[in-house]
């Protein structure tokens, strides 16, 4: 009796995407754009093997540090158009917030300097990782922009904080103060910025995979779909073995 032992087929092994997300925390579309990126990603077959980071950047980093003001304010200073565009603007960004369970109030939306609220996410990476990261995140979007919050205060950073669960990873509001107060991952936060401008990025957000495609702006959940598929075939390509000529049925006919 002869014994024929078969070798198994090498398998190579699935390669992880790494999606980067350049966003800004005062930045209406950013939230969107989350949201949207989310949906495609939990219909995505292959999510398990996505890691997203976040990175830091800022539209407005002359805005000055401590207390908001008005947004609409703010805005209409800034781009010099009247109060009324302003309103206009927001009524439209606010509908398509809507779109996607968000419910904005520019109302009661404050302009503030975000450098702090980057710091604080740098440090929910350290402390937290990827799921800290998240809840601080949608704790800064949802807090500027639905409860009117005034993020350049110190002291609503802290209680955001906690309520993320900081306290969970070991840090409570006194050694988060602390952390505020200093400048510990700033060089974090503006190397973010640096590599930025580095790769080109104008806008936010700005979404790259595996930093060889990417995607800028709040695009529908359909355009995220289709770049985390395009990424995945080529960083996972299909290898097929055996002839190229060998007997098969093609287009629901066979050649006997």
């Amino acid at each position: 009796m002869t014994t024929h032992l078969t070798t198994p087929l090498a398998i190579a092994p699935v390669r992880t995407l790494q999606v980067e997300v350049w966003s800004d925390v005062a930045c209406p579309w950013c939230f969107i754009g989350k949201r949207r990126f989310a949906a495609a990603l939990a219909d995505f077959p292959h999510r398990d093997h996505v890691e997203v980071s976040w990175r830091s950047y800022q539209l407005s980093p002359e805005t000055p540090v401590g207390p908001g003001r008005p947004e609409a304010e703010a805005l209409a200073e800034m781009k010099g158009i009247a109060p009324a565009q302003v309103q206009q603007m927001f009524a439209q960004v606010t509908a398509v917030a809507a779109g996607v369970g968000l419910a904005y109030d520019f109302d009661r939306t404050l302009t503030f300097n975000t450098f702090d609220a980057h710091r604080l996410l740098h440090l929910a990476a350290r402390v937290g990782g990827a799921e800290l990261v998240e809840t601080t995140m949608e704790a800064l979007f949802s807090a500027h922009f639905e409860r009117g919050a005034d993020l350049g205060l110190t002291a609503a950073l802290v209680d955001l904080a906690h309520t993320a669960g900081f306290g969970e990873h070991g840090w409570d509001d006194d050694e988060v103060l602390a952390f505020l107060s200093g400048d510990d991952e700033s060089d974090a936060v503006r190397a973010d910025i640096a590599e930025a401008r580095a790769i080109g990025v104008t806008g936010v957000p700005f979404f790259v995979v595996d930093r060889r495609v990417a995607v800028s702006g709040a695009q529908p959940a359909e355009v995220f779909s289709q770049l985390l598929e395009t990424s995945w075939r080529e960083a996972n390509p299909l290898v097929t073995l055996g002839s190229p000529d060998a007997q098969a049925c093609v287009d629901d006919s066979c050649a006997i």
